[in-house]
């Protein structure tokens, strides 16, 4: 997993999860990425920060293709800690989620931490309004429950 920090024409500033580095210029060149703030597909790489390797402990005999680099199991376990900490903290509303926003947003209902779905349009509909809303990549697979 590559993990480029980007910025649209607007000035918002997030992060693009890869599979590879082609996949960031095919998915710019296709118009398919865009930012999670404001729709905008005029998205450019900005420099990042320094990486701080971490250690992992690995058999010697381990093939050094297949095992896992110490910055993808470092965002795995920060991912998987992140999406746990919502399905406690967090109710998910699915794809009521732009409208039960709304609804906490002017008063119209309880104040709480929620999560779901809404389109790029949606979310762009909500920031437009001055409603706080963050994407998240899916949740990684716990290595239990692959097959």
């Amino acid at each position: 997993m590559i993990i480029y920090d980007l910025n649209c024409d607007a000035g918002h500033h997030f992060e693009g999860w890869f599979g590879r580095p082609a996949d960031y210029v095919e998915q710019k060149r296709k118009g398919i990425l865009s930012c999670p703030i404001c729709s905008s597909t005029n998205v450019k790489k900005i420099p990042t920060a320094s990486h701080v390797k971490t250690q992992l402990t690995v058999s010697a005999s381990e093939d050094e293709a297949t095992k896992p680099s110490g910055q993808q199991v470092v965002s795995t376990h920060a991912m998987q800690a992140l999406h746990r900490y919502i399905d406690k903290h967090f109710a998910d509303v699915g794809a009521q989620f732009p409208e039960e926003a709304r609804k906490i947003h002017y008063g119209e209902a309880e104040e709480r931490n929620i999560c779901g779905v809404a389109s790029n349009e949606e979310a762009k509909e909500l920031h437009e309004e001055g409603i706080e809303v963050h994407r998240l990549p899916p949740k990684p697979v716990e290595k239990e429950k692959l097959n």
